[in-house]
């Protein structure tokens, strides 16, 4: 039999198995978007018409060779500055893992944009001009990703070519860059040389570089351990939807993390009920035992009120129910957000009315100090909130899980997300039972 196999199958399977979300920041003209092209190019996950578009737009711009940036600065407003605006998702595989990577914003007014691209990624790249060195921005998108408590963060030194590819300027850029990081609680650095124009240490090893004996940036997003143990941790399964099947009910929705199994106890979250799991199924087939990522429906043993925004939780570990939350958040809309202001909170798959009681502090990312009592937030401010809910809700901390401890806050008035928040351990009317929170009036007058 031919061992020959075609581009696509070399490009896309036999059938890659692990999934990794990634993320790039760093300054404006840092090369990110010239990384990610490059990165896209070497690996042969371009199209013949994608790459036709670029050189065509490189040439009309006066490039002499295709500039690889032009494949992830997609708005027309992006190319006529030069910079990264919006945050451009790009999807590619090699034989090894399936990747999706955001290209997010250099830029400091586009902060936000970072928090969006880097708030579901496994792994932040973090790139730094070796000319310049770890800079302000660099410091603030580093805190972000410790912040957003991403667990993978690779420093990539760009244009390595133009300070004669020296070892000595990339180990004190590397040195300041980790020392940084770690006191941030970033838990993993990888620092890797590049030149993301040359290709040099992108896809292949550089030998300009042969000082240097670590991965390719490629190399380490195809080898990283991706998974945050999600399989492990306490089960939380948020209702989606109800649906009825001969005369039964199902629970359909994604479960976040843990396990269910059938026969095993569940306690239905913000009421307290307890139940056991009568039936799984997945994809139209009856199962055992579904681990975390899975869609499914459940049925439940007992005829008990649960609806869409409730949760089905397990474990050692049991949500905090709440009506008062404190929680960190980035404020991405150009409104800003003020103290009284009514909104809507949505956690998984509930949305509650709620009002902004308290904004404690504002963060300020250069240094990290805390300015207190601000009075309102505005784009691209991240600082502390205290949140008021009409109905309980069933939250983790953020710092044990990115999924139940992460919210949008929503204008009610006409749906535009105003912030994203990460509730913290500092939870006010924790552990209030269904019967406290049910006693207060209902509506907006809370």
């Amino acid at each position: 039999m031919s061992s020959h196999r075609t581009a696509a199958e070399g490009r896309f399977g036999p059938s890659p198995t692990t999934l990794l979300r990634f993320a790039t920041a760093g300054s404006v003209d840092d090369g990110k978007s010239t990384l990610v092209g490059r990165l896209l190019h070497d690996s042969r996950s371009v199209l013949a018409d994608q790459m036709e578009a670029v050189e065509h737009a490189s040439r009309a711009r006066g490039a002499a060779v295709p500039d690889l940036a032009l494949l992830t600065d997609g708005l027309r407003a992006e190319r006529e500055q030069g910079i990264t605006i919006d945050v451009a998702y790009r999807y590619f595989a090699t034989p090894r893992r399936r990747f999706i990577l955001a290209d997010t914003p250099g830029h400091v007014q586009y902060t936000r944009n970072m928090v969006t691209g880097a708030s579901t990624a496994e792994l932040t790249v973090v790139l730094v001009d070796a000319r310049n060195g770890v800079v302000e921005q660099t410091r603030r998108h580093v805190a972000v990703a410790a912040l957003l408590r991403v667990p993978h963060v690779v420093l990539a030194v760009n244009k390595m070519d133009l300070v004669d590819h020296r070892e000595s300027v990339f180990a004190l850029i590397a040195e300041e860059f980790t020392a940084y990081a770690t006191a941030l609680g970033v838990p993993e650095v990888t620092a890797i040389p590049i030149s993301a124009l040359a290709g040099d240490n992108v896809v292949e090893p550089s030998a300009r570089m042969d000082w240097y004996g670590g991965p390719t940036v490629l190399e380490h997003l195809e080898s990283v351990e991706v998974g945050d143990g999600a399989a492990e941790g306490a089960t939380r399964f948020p209702v989606q939807m109800v649906i009825r099947h001969e005369g039964e009910r199902y629970y359909a929705g994604q479960l976040l993390s843990g396990r269910l199994r059938v026969g095993e106890a569940v306690t239905v979250q913000p009421s307290g009920r307890v139940t056991t799991v009568a039936a799984l199924d997945v994809l139209g087939q009856p199962a055992d035992a579904v681990a975390a990522g899975a869609s499914l429906s459940v049925r439940l043993a007992d005829e008990i009120d649960v609806g869409r925004g409730d949760m089905l939780t397990a474990g050692a570990r049991p949500p905090r129910i709440a009506k008062v939350v404190e929680a960190t958040v980035c404020h991405v809309a150009d409104t800003p957000l003020t103290v009284g202001q009514r909104v809507l909170l949505k956690h998984t798959t509930r949305t509650v009315k709620a009002i902004v009681e308290d904004i404690p502090s504002r963060l300020t990312l250069d240094d990290l100090s805390q300015h207190p009592e601000p009075g309102s937030l505005v784009a691209n401010d991240i600082g502390r909130v205290r949140v008021r809910t009409a109905e309980p809700l069933a939250l983790d901390s953020y710092a044990d899980s990115r999924r139940t401890g992460a919210f949008l806050l929503i204008d009610p008035a006409d749906g535009t997300t105003l912030a994203a928040g990460m509730a913290g351990d500092a939870f006010l009317a924790a552990g209030a039972t269904a019967a406290a929170v049910a006693a207060e009036a209902d509506g907006w007058d809370f």
